[in-house]
């Protein structure tokens, strides 16, 4: 079993947490997503070894890029690309409801 915790950027509430852990769990051995919108930290174990390098693609693709990696208008992209996971998320999270 391994796990990896990450703190990431524009992680603000519930929405994002479940955009998170939503798209994580669709990659290849992912056990368990624990999301963190206070702290801003995710963790995620898997049952062998994490490919950590899809993890940070993955998360950087639905605008929470790893805290401290992305500068200037990559990061106001990101950021407003956040927003919009955020809706979804929240949305996705009414629909269980």
């Amino acid at each position: 079993m391994e796990t990896l915790k990450l703190q990431v950027d524009n992680l603000k509430c519930g929405g994002c947490a479940n955009t998170i852990k939503n798209g994580l769990r669709q990659l290849e051995g992912i056990k368990e997503v624990l999301v963190n919108p206070e702290e801003q930290w995710v963790e995620i174990t898997s049952e062998r070894a994490i490919d950590q390098e899809a993890v940070l693609n993955k998360l950087r693709a639905m605008g929470y890029p790893k805290t401290g990696t992305t500068e200037g208008l990559e990061k106001l992209g990101r950021h407003l690309q956040s927003y919009v996971s955020c809706a979804i998320g929240r949305l996705e999270g009414e629909d269980k409801n």
